[in-house]
């Protein structure tokens, strides 16, 4: 795979990045890469594999780097997400949510033909359903049990539910149990670094006890997935963890760095342009919802001085000043830091992906809109 060819706009290969139209998405990949090695460095020290979340990545030519860096696989919200990247030929794949109904269930099997695809269950029909359609079409599909390890989501108690579910998985023909996963997310916000580690310990302790059950009961556990980007120098330390999922530190956001203590550089940001200045207090930009989400933070502008407030609306960017400022005109560009990543990506249709300040690939999102 070509990971530097451009969708469109070839002439703007190693330009300056603000040649480009307005909003645009941009990637440092000094930074990008960066954080891979980082997180990847963090798997290797606590002998632990890397299997990336792509849900607020959904681009082929990054989880290629990922891979590259050592991922042993990649990680999937969607189904949808899962065959863009299995066309892009990457080959393990967990899908790290319930597949459910004959139309998603028929196309996993689909997708198993050619990438051995990993899907997590929580309940006895969605595994009879997985297994009678594999069976039909002569295929085996790779099954984790999704645990709840205190998130109060999706997923089966600790402890017995877990050793009864995989007991009936290991009983099903066209399915194999391969472990379990699950996402200690309510612990990725607490403040202080030393409760948060006794969280975490405790929400662990969980799934790995559930495998250490399944194990005495007979049945082999190969796969124990948890740890994202909120948590995950804290998980890859948990003894009986197998694998960490954090993904959406390679961008790293307003979001994760503010929220979750995740202490990588920002990655990823918007390109927009100044549309007006009504006044020497207010810089109105041509980005609001549309182009950069400001659900779990609010986008950050790169290089102003002190601001007093900022907010979004559907298609404009709004930022008071402390203080009159007329650095900035009408036309000028602003560079802003994204506020959550997860649900700014997909929002564009390209990533322009920069060194030092000059664009060196143009990639499309071809993840985005793959919801099904």
């Amino acid at each position: 795979m070509d990971t530097n060819t451009p969708i469109d706009f070839p002439h703007l290969l190693q330009a300056d990045k603000n040649a480009v139209d307005t909003p645009a998405l941009m990637v440092d990949l000094d930074a990008l890469e960066a954080n891979i090695a980082s997180i990847a460095g963090t798997c290797r020290r606590h002998g632990i594999n890397w299997r990336p979340h792509t849900k607020g990545i959904k681009v082929p030519q990054i989880a290629a780097k990922l891979i590259g860096a050592g991922a042993i696989g990649l990680t999937c919200a969607k189904l949808g997400e899962a065959e863009v990247m299995g066309a892009a030929g990457f080959s393990d794949i967990l899908i790290a949510n319930q597949i459910v109904g004959p139309q998603k269930i028929a196309r996993l099997v689909v997708l198993r033909r050619s990438c051995d695809v990993i899907v997590a269950v929580d309940s006895r029909d969605n595994v009879g359903a997985i297994a009678a359609a594999a069976r039909a079409a002569g295929v085996t599909v790779r099954l984790v049990i999704e645990v709840d390890m205190g998130m109060k989501r999706a997923g089966v108690a600790p402890g017995e539910a877990c050793v009864d579910l995989a007991r009936f998985i290991a009983a099903q023909e066209g399915v194999r149990f391969a472990g379990l996963m699950g996402w200690e997310g309510q612990t990725a916000g607490i403040p202080n670094p030393n409760e948060k580690e006794s969280a975490i310990t405790a929400a662990v302790a969980g799934i790995v006890g559930s495998a250490e059950a399944c194990r005495k009961a007979g049945l082999p556990v190969d796969i124990v997935s948890c740890g994202g980007t909120g948590t995950y120098w804290i998980t890859a330390a948990q003894p009986g963890v197998t694998e960490i999922q954090a993904g959406g530190g390679v961008f790293c956001d307003v979001h994760y760095r503010k929220d979750f203590g995740v202490a990588h550089p920002y990655a990823l940001t918007v390109m927009t342009t100044v549309t007006s200045r009504p006044t020497p207090n207010r810089i109105i930009c041509d980005a609001g919802k549309k182009t950069m989400s400001n659900d779990a933070a609010m986008p950050e502008p790169i290089g102003l001085g002190a601001v007093r407030a900022s907010r979004l609306s559907a298609e404009h960017g709004v930022i008071e000043l402390e203080q009159p400022d007329d650095t900035l005109h009408v036309g000028d560009r602003l560079e802003w830091t994204v506020g959550y990543s997860d649900t700014t990506v997909h929002l564009h249709d390209q990533i322009y992906a920069t060194r030092k300040g000059r664009i060196e690939a143009i990639w499309p999102i071809v993840g985005r809109g793959k919801i099904r």
